[in-house]
């Protein structure tokens, strides 16, 4: 299966003091990373592709600081396709990729883009970036995204994927925090946001 995601921000101790993460209330950022992991972990299986778009970790530019979020994704289920947000760094995908290992079905635990990539399912065609894309009228084409947390583009084609994202609520189900995101309930999120556009 494939799932998304974006901004789990793991290790970043700014979480108290930027309105970004005002909806996470964890009392440490410890807390914050194993509840991540936990309901990760729960729906992905290990050879399963997760798409990471962006700000992976809030992390100093050292390898102690890079082992450390290391440690965390060996413990993560399934294949990261890691898309560059604008707190991952170069350096740190070259210490991924300097250590990138495969799994049991003989691919590799990682892979890496530094824009964005484009895939296809469910008659869509959808763009996954770390920025949300303007990509003005498009019948069948979707902007998958982060980087705006708890904020909404005004776009139906436009889908923020983050683990704070306000268009979470288009799924029925309320969802424990920073699980990843289905295909299928991206199709769910997609058909959601749409209606909501007609209704204005």
């Amino acid at each position: 299966m494939k799932f998304f995601t974006a901004d789990t921000h793991f290790f970043d101790h700014n979480l108290k003091q930027d309105l970004h993460f005002a909806q996470r209330n964890f009392l440490t950022v410890a807390e914050m990373n194993q509840t991540i992991m936990d309901n990760w972990n729960r729906i992905v299986s290990e050879n399963d592709t997760v798409y990471h778009l962006g700000d992976i970790a809030f992390l100093r530019s050292s390898k102690a600081e890079y082992a450390k979020m290391f440690t965390i994704l060996q413990q993560l289920h399934g294949h990261l396709v890691l898309i560059k947000g604008n707190h991952d760094t170069r350096a740190f995908f070259k210490y991924l990729s300097k250590n990138n290992y495969l799994l049991s079905d003989q691919l590799p635990k990682f892979v890496f883009h530094d824009v964005g990539c484009i895939l296809k399912f469910d008659h869509f065609q959808f763009f996954l970036t770390h920025y949300p894309l303007m990509l003005g009228i498009s019948k069948n084409s979707i902007n998958l995204h982060g980087h705006v947390h708890h904020y909404s583009v005004n776009s139906a084609a436009n889908i923020n994927v983050g683990v704070d994202s306000p268009e979470l609520a288009y799924l029925i189900a309320k969802r424990p925090f920073g699980t990843p995101i289905s295909s299928n309930e991206i199709v769910t999120m997609v058909a959601g946001k749409k209606k909501d556009f007609q209704k204005r």
